[in-house]
């Protein structure tokens, strides 16, 4: 009875449905497969409607205006239907090899006027062209090879080993991952971290990099915001304060070596001091080293403190895309091996080990880091850094001649000086802003001439600012007295 009553109920359905038509063709497609697009009637005279403003949250509560950036759909490019001759016309074709010819001459000026995010653009992978015409994708864990034969697993390996052997940990105690970019390394460190103590607080400094905040809402953990020194860099005794009101729980400590805006390096080895003294042995705390930027250049820093596996420390992670100089975001995160075993699982589907925040992995990324660690080495490494340094004093140097306030802390390469004024010379320069302050970060590829022409541009500009009488702001709050000359401090 059940299987006649099936049956009847298939006939009925059958019956009621006709799912293919006897006239259905399928080789047949829609003469017309996307929609026309939607313009919102943008013109240039609404651009100064493009730079919104908005309020931001300051610490302590307060609040600021800032300004975002063009919205980019007033100046997108379309995606368009070839027309059906357009094999035969190579119309298309033409036109896509303009819009991209334009795209380079528009990347090559921008270039000129790069200043003021972290990115080493001096760099020549031509060697690696012939690479670019396969799918190299490193899904799964780095050192078990997957059923994906199209990967770059010897190449990542070899750099994170390099990495290793830097930052002093055997082969066989660590394990590590190329990351998608720096962000990734932070998620990645602060959840091995969570996963360790699963009931731990978050601990970070107040000029942490957004992705430690992100991370912790992300993975729902309490998070403590440490207050910081006027350098950017951790105040110890704010963070024994915080210790010592929650000593019942674990701490997970995320580490700057070298904050976003000031560049400023937390004293590793008095944060590790401070855990001690307030009772947390060393099976009770997890400390994650956001080295984005400097945790490449510090090893060559003669004075710097140094970031080393030696000491208790759970990760560590940089960009590659930064000092290193690769073409695409990418980085490298460390984490000791028994830290990993609580996030690794077992996947069959790729017949290797899942224990990295995304599933595929540009497998591009590694050969650029491989290929330039190979070519520079830790000799060229460090005459690059003793170059940014060099050159990082020297704008300083001319910035306080030219009576702008200006700061740079000691193992830093980042330069912070007063907001322009105007937001056209901001967006000019590409200069990351905070409040009333800018800063240039000084990279390999950032020259003498460079900044001779940014520095008389900058000169020339706050003559036409000021001339009305009004002054610059003051700046003791974010660089200090000692490093504030403006009118009321000169």
């Amino acid at each position: 009875m059940v299987g006649a009553l099936e049956s009847d109920q298939s006939f009925a359905m059958a019956e009621k449905f006709d799912i293919l038509s006897e006239g259905f063709d399928p080789t047949a497609v829609a003469p017309e497969p996307l929609p026309l697009p939607v313009t919102n009637g943008t013109g240039a005279d609404q651009e100064e409607e493009n730079l919104k403003k908005t309020k931001v949250v300051i610490n302590g509560g307060g609040e600021r205006e800032m300004v975002l950036g063009r919205n980019v759909h007033t100046t997108s490019l379309a995606v368009t239907e070839p027309e059906s001759n357009d094999e035969f016309t190579g119309d298309k074709e033409a036109y896509m090899a303009s819009v991209l010819a334009r795209y380079r001459k528009t990347l090559v000026e921008r270039t000129k006027y790069h200043l003021g995010y972290p990115y080493n653009l001096d760099f020549d992978y031509g060697a690696l062209g012939q690479l670019q015409h396969f799918s190299i994708n490193n899904l799964g864990d780095p050192f078990i090879e997957s059923n994906y034969g199209v990967h770059s697993r010897p190449f990542e390996v070899g750099v994170l080993d390099w990495f290793a052997r830097l930052w002093e940990i055997e082969r066989d105690d660590y394990w590590g991952y190329i990351t998608n970019c720096g962000t990734e390394g932070n998620l990645h460190g602060i959840l091995v971290g969570r996963e360790v103590f699963p009931d731990g607080i978050l601990y970070a400094s107040s000029e942490s990099h957004y992705s430690v905040f992100k991370a912790a809402r992300m993975y729902r953990m309490e998070c403590e915001k440490v207050d910081t020194l006027i350098s950017g860099e951790i105040d110890c005794d704010d963070f024994r304060r915080k210790l010592l009101a929650n000593k019942d729980k674990p701490a997970i400590l995320n580490v700057n070596i070298g904050t976003t805006v000031k560049g400023a390096v937390d004293d590793l080895d008095l944060v590790i001091k401070t855990l001690e003294e307030c009772g947390f042995s060393h099976d009770r705390f997890y400390i994650h080293c956001d080295g984005a930027l400097f945790g490449l250049m510090m090893p060559f820093v003669k004075r710097a403190p140094k970031v080393t596996f030696n000491k208790p420390i759970g990760s560590v992670s940089v960009s590659g895309h930064k000092f290193v100089g690769c073409p695409m975001p990418c980085g490298v995160q460390i984490t000791r091996m028994k830290h990993i075993k609580v996030l690794s699982n077992n996947v069959e589907y790729l017949a290797s080990r899942d224990a990295t925040i995304m599933g595929s992995r540009n497998g591009h990324a590694p050969l650029f880091l491989w290929y330039t660690l190979n070519r520079k080495g830790y000799k060229g490494f460090q005459k690059e850094v003793q170059k940014c340094l060099r050159n990082a004093h020297y704008l300083k140097d001319r910035l306080r001649e030219a009576g702008i306030s200006a700061m740079l802390n000691e193992l830093s390469s980042t330069v912070v000086f007063e907001r322009p004024k105007e937001e056209e010379f901001v967006r000019r320069w590409q200069l990351a802003c905070q409040g009333d302050i800018a800063h240039v970060v000084v990279m390999p590829s950032v020259t003498v001439e460079k900044l001779d022409h940014f520095l008389k541009d900058l000169v020339e500009h706050r003559l036409v600012w000021y001339e009305d009488g009004s002054k610059p702001p003051c700046l003791v709050k974010d660089v200090g007295i000692n490093n504030c000359i403006c009118p009321a401090h000169k």
